[in-house]
């Protein structure tokens, strides 16, 4: 039998042990050092890969506000909107914006410089309802506008305080705006008038924007009004020289030389105007700052601001008169209303005709797409007679 002697000191075998006993180097200890080696390895690699995953957990959850520039580059791009046209054609998904009207006006007045459009672009009419509260006429217009969801856009100014419950089938259903209080004859009316062309104007496929009442009503069904409205070479904006006390008598002296009396003009506060002129109309300063200091009642700036400011900057775009009839015969204050009682056989007949006006430059027996004032008990009358009358 042969002797081992056997020295090991931190992993190291004697030499006195390797000269005694070679046929045991198979089994000597230095054998082992490779596969130690190995296990640190690896536990140094689950340790590192700790640290990785733990790093990307902080990234993930807190921002990674360590993470170096170069790692930033690469992450950004995944997080933000694809850079593409679409980003600027879409309509807005929600009309409840944060922007007050500062911002509003501001956004609204981007212009492409660039006429052509680069996309098949279908333009579109923005029926913008001027109201206190509820729509009472609203299935009238729902009957108007079916199978046409292409070529309109809707939107509400009402007070602030109304909440709208229509159903979520309506199509005036989230087509309320933020609002403020409009008061008759202030500026804060115009303003919302206003603040209803500037969110309609974000809509880069909205072209013609109409601006009605919750007592307004279309005469004619869809297609003859958007082919009349798009036929068009003017605006539809009443701006006339008045020379009673309902008209020059309104002016304030103090308005000169930015407005001066052979400007002034009164006018519908209901009206149709194109892109351009709503354009016109929400960029403007300097008008709006003389009229909001100088016009209140008993001058009523509806009827005078967007008419004056309008034939002193565009007067070849203006057609001069108003495609909403409104019946002043009956004297006072405020136009007739026209309830159940009135629409029969003969009322339409006596409103559509035997009236005659200018249409691009040319007579014309086709002058009123619209009307008002409608009460709440005329729908069911309207509903009976709009297919027969109106085609819808």
């Amino acid at each position: 039998m042969q002797t081992r002697v056997v020295g090991i000191e931190e992993g190291k075998v004697s030499a006195t042990a390797i000269a005694i006993a070679p046929s045991t180097r198979t089994n000597n200890p230095i054998k082992t050092f490779p596969f130690r080696f190995l296990q640190l390895f690896f536990l140094f690699l689950l340790f590192v890969l700790g640290i990785s995953l733990a790093s990307l957990h902080t990234v993930k959850y807190f921002g990674g506000l360590n993470v170096v520039p170069v790692a930033q580059s690469i992450i950004r791009p995944c997080l933000e909107e694809p850079t593409s046209i679409e980003r600027w054609i879409r309509p807005p998904s929600s009309l409840l914006h944060t922007m007050n009207d500062t911002e509003l006006l501001w956004r609204a007045s981007f212009v492409p410089r660039v006429k052509k459009y680069p996309f098949k672009r279908v333009r579109k009419i923005a029926f913008m309802f001027l109201t206190k509260g509820p729509l009472p006429l609203a299935p009238f217009w729902e009957r108007f506008l079916k199978g046409h969801e292409e070529f309109y856009s809707i939107y509400i100014h009402s007070m602030p305080s109304y909440v709208a419950d229509f159903q979520p089938s309506s199509v005036f259903y989230g087509r309320q705006i933020p609002s403020k209080i409009a008061e008759w004859g202030m500026m804060s009316m115009c303003d919302a008038e206003r603040r209803l062309l500037a969110n309609a104007l974000l809509d880069v496929a909205n072209e013609w924007f109409i601006l009605l009442s919750e007592s307004c009503i279309p005469l004619h069904n869809f297609s003859i009004i958007y082919h009349y409205i798009s036929r068009s070479r003017y605006s539809f904006m009443s701006s006339f020289d008045e020379p009673g006390p309902i008209g020059r008598g309104r002016y304030n002296e103090s308005m000169a030389p930015t407005v001066n009396l052979t400007n002034w003009r009164k006018g519908s506060q209901w009206f149709e105007v194109n892109r351009e002129l709503a354009v016109k109309i929400v960029e403007d300063a300097v008008y709006y700052s003389k009229f909001k200091e100088f016009c209140n009642p008993p001058c009523y700036v509806d009827e005078h601001y967007f008419q004056t400011m309008l034939s002193i900057k565009t007067p070849h775009l203006l057609a001069n008169r108003s495609f909403t009839f409104v019946d002043w015969s009956r004297g006072g204050a405020h136009p007739a209303t026209f309830g159940e009682a009135d629409i029969e056989g003969e009322f339409f007949k006596k409103l559509l005709e035997s009236r005659t006006c200018l249409y691009n430059n040319q007579p014309s027996t086709l002058c009123f797409l619209f009307a008002r004032k409608f009460a709440p008990n005329a729908l069911g009358r309207l509903l009976n007679v709009s297919s027969e009358v109106m085609g819808f």
